[in-house]
């Protein structure tokens, strides 16, 4: 599959949900690049919720006022996650068909590219780069096993 990570990023923003622009504030900025900042561990105690509102919607309604309403949210987005998921897996399983061995499902230098463009395109998105880098490394794990497995359990004489 020949999708670009900005495209993912940006049909997963889309899927997902994103009603508005993300507001954020900016002293968090460095959290988004890699590497991220060396911080000291906070020793304080906050009342919660501290800090201000993130995300602002179309409308000019912000969200959270509760964590029940942070974690609905989240539930939400999984579930659209793993219908995203699924859909890349069926054309990773197509991927493998074009193999002729075992030893071409995993390839390491497409594999780099395929993270590197996500960590590149992060920001665009407000994604943090680490963020980007971690889950896409799963993927393609995730993804060149289930590929093998593919590869290595078609029978051809059926």
């Amino acid at each position: 599959m020949k999708l670009s990570a900005l495209y993912f990023l940006a049909t997963a923003r889309l899927a997902l949900g994103a009603t508005g622009p993300i507001t954020y504030n900016a002293t968090d900025d460095a959290c988004y690049y890699t590497p991220m900042p060396n911080v000291t561990a906070s020793n304080e105690t906050r009342a919660a919720p501290w800090g201000n509102q993130t995300i602002q919607y179309a409308n000019g309604t912000t969200c959270c006022s509760s964590l029940d309403q942070v974690q609905t949210a989240l539930d939400t987005i999984d579930a659209k996650l793993l219908e995203l998921l699924s859909n890349r897996t069926a054309y990773s399983r197509e991927a493998a068909r074009f193999m002729s061995e075992e030893a071409d499902v995993d390839d390491p230098l497409r594999d780099q590219q395929i993270i590197q463009r996500a960590m590149d395109n992060a920001t665009a998105v407000h994604l943090p780069q680490i963020v980007a880098q971690k889950v896409f490394q799963s993927i393609i794990n995730s993804t060149v096993e289930f590929e093998e497995c593919i590869y290595n359990t078609y029978n051809s004489t059926l």
